[in-house]
């Protein structure tokens, strides 16, 4: 466990590799899926203790409408199962949970299992857990900045600098930005996945498809992580102490 007084981290997993487990093996994509959700119950169990403050997770995409209705209506119908069932598990262990992403295209049933479950986990401290729901990091972007252009004090928008500041408070405001990006699955991309928060992330792809994906595979990644240098555009550390400025004369 870390130290409490330590940064709590923000990392983003994209959740693939369902259907590609599932068809290895035979099975249905739906399997995929409900595999998928016992891997999640394991990341979000493990995730405080590697001191993750806020935890993202892609669920489905704005894309995703594109796949078959039927596999659609069952994500869907599988999400409010998982609400109905973890929700009081969450509230225990001071988890709250948060929907991100367009809400006006969700299923009725599947927007009041995600209400209720908000309410339920609101007092959570020990873990945010953010679910992306029909999101798009593109869309997510264009709505702050027209909430910036309507807001008052608009006439500043000839000021990029302002425009960018009021972007970056909207899209961070809670979450911070993101400081680990992991993706399971074997692609190497974000897929419209927080692009402003993940301006400085640490990317890790993996093979491993995500309903194989457990604590160890979270722990590794963070381990990588941490063994990383975090520059944010700075040269090295060891460059630093060799610079001319650094030397004496």
């Amino acid at each position: 466990m870390r130290d409490g007084n330590l940064k709590r981290l923000h990392v983003a997993i994209i959740m693939d590799g369902n259907g590609r487990w599932a068809a290895q093996r035979g099975l249905p994509r739906t399997a995929g899926h409900r595999a998928g959700i016992a891997a999640v119950r394991r990341v979000v169990e493990r995730a405080p203790d590697l001191g993750i403050g806020c935890l993202t997770l892609y669920a489905f995409s704005s894309d995703n409408w594109k796949r078959p209705s039927a596999e659609v209506t069952f994500i869907f119908r599988l999400l409010r199962i998982f609400l109905r069932i973890e929700t009081a598990r969450l509230r225990v262990n001071g988890v709250r949970l948060e929907a991100i992403g367009r809400r006006d295209r969700l299923p009725h049933a599947a927007l009041e299992a995600i209400e209720r479950a908000e309410r339920a986990t609101a007092g959570g401290q020990r873990l945010h857990l953010r679910v992306a729901i029909d999101y798009s990091s593109r869309d997510a972007i264009t709505r702050a900045a027209a909430s910036a252009i309507s807001a008052p004090g608009h006439n500043q928008l000839s000021n990029l600098d302002w425009l960018g500041l009021r972007l970056g408070r909207a899209l961070t405001a809670e979450s911070g930005e993101v400081d680990l990006l992991v993706r399971t699955g074997g692609e190497k991309r974000l897929s419209d996945f927080l692009l402003w928060e993940c301006a400085y992330a640490e990317l890790v792809f993996l093979e491993r498809m995500w309903p194989d994906f457990d604590a160890a595979d979270l722990d590794a990644a963070l381990d990588e992580f941490n063994h990383r240098e975090r520059r944010f555009g700075a040269v090295p550390a060891a460059a630093q102490e060799c610079s001319p400025a650094s030397m004496r004369v």
